[in-house]
């Protein structure tokens, strides 16, 4: 009975021995890529958001309509800046009024100006003509001090006189030009209740309904382009460097389940996602499918190699990545370009090279 339990084992490892898979390494071609998920989503997608506060009256267009650039799309409304914008009217009519009306300081002022004239003219001739006399020994000294002191503060008036009304014009045209300002400025606000598409394209979503309180936190509607799509692909922080633009990448969509479509690198963002650890990049379709809706997902290969006619094994022949298993015992290898199947073996082993699967 112990020596036919020894003749069956000894059967049984023979059995596993001769068992063990056994392949040669092939020539072929192959692709590396890095792997992304896939969603779908139009170019120039972005969220619309109000300059002011206030509450919806309501959105002047509907889901899936196609606008212009300053098609108006949302209307807010909002009392104090219609307010604001009466009062700011009525300052600057006042301040032009200062500036321009008959009742004006500046008017005033020139009214001043003109008589201080006439009695500067006045104290000049007498003063002068005092001093004529005095010169043939006419009148008295004291008299022509009397005229020279009011020719003089006739001078000093009229000119602090004209001093005040340049510096009075001065100001007055400051307060017009800050009350028109300030109206341009209400004015602006006032049309900031009317919220406009910065694009031509497509709504693609709105976010609020007549009634509800606005925001300038908070996105109102989405808009894009109607008929251009780019697919962001998110790739880990690992393959990154592997990228550039340009590449060409493989997406399939689940939409499309039967096909798969060719789409180019066209930008790569340089900030890391803390939260999932990836980098977004954006490709295009080369021939994008017949109908496509933001929000499509699926998956990516961007291409960074490929190599024809190369000695290739099964990557799961391939131990501790760089040893394979052959009858002789183990063999060191350089590899090269890999994928999910299959790996490039560049030195250690060639054509005739028999390699045994490791155990799992």
């Amino acid at each position: 009975m112990r020596y036919l339990l020894l003749v069956l084992t000894a059967f049984f490892l023979g059995s596993c021995k001769g068992s063990q898979e056994e392949i040669l390494p092939i020539k072929s071609s192959l692709t590396e890529s890095v792997y992304a998920s896939a969603t779908v989503q139009p170019d120039s997608l972005y969220r619309v958001y109000a300059a002011v506060s206030g509450i919806l009256e309501r959105n002047l267009v509907e889901e899936g309509d196609i606008v212009q650039l300053g098609t108006p799309l949302l209307q807010i409304i909002n009392i104090a800046p219609k307010l604001n914008t009466e009062n700011a009217k009525l300052s600057l009519q006042l301040a032009e009024e200062n500036y321009n009306g008959s009742a004006a300081l500046l008017k005033d002022l020139e009214e001043q100006i003109q008589a201080a004239t006439l009695n500067l003219k006045n104290d000049s001739i007498n003063f002068f003509r005092q001093r004529r006399l005095w010169a043939q020994q006419i009148g008295s000294k004291a008299e022509l001090d009397n005229r020279r002191l009011a020719y003089e503060l006739s001078q000093n008036n009229r000119n602090i006189l004209e001093s005040r009304y340049a510096r009075s014009k001065k100001e007055l045209h400051t307060h017009v030009q800050q009350a028109r300002n300030n109206y341009e400025s209400a004015r602006i606000n006032t049309k900031d209740f009317t919220v406009s598409s910065k694009i031509n394209g497509k709504v693609y979503a709105l976010f609020k309904e007549p009634g509800e309180i606005v925001s300038t936190m908070e996105p109102l509607a989405a808009v894009g382009s109607a008929s251009v799509f780019v697919i962001e692909l998110l790739v880990d922080e690992v393959d990154i460097v592997k990228l550039s633009l340009g590449q060409e990448a493989l997406i399939s969509l689940d939409a499309y389940p039967l096909e798969i479509f060719t789409a180019t690198v066209k930008k790569i963002y340089p900030r890391k996602d803390e939260r999932s650890q990836t980098f977004k990049i954006e490709a295009v379709f080369d021939a994008p499918p017949k109908t496509l809706y933001p929000g499509l997902a699926g998956e990516g290969n961007i291409i960074i190699a490929e190599k024809e006619n190369i000695l290739t094994i099964p990557k799961a022949y391939l131990i501790d990545g760089n040893t394979v298993n052959t009858p002789n015992g183990r063999v060191e290898v350089s590899v090269g370009l890999q994928n999910l199947d299959r790996v490039e073996i560049l030195e250690g082993i060639n054509e005739n090279t028999a390699l045994i699967k490791p155990e799992e």
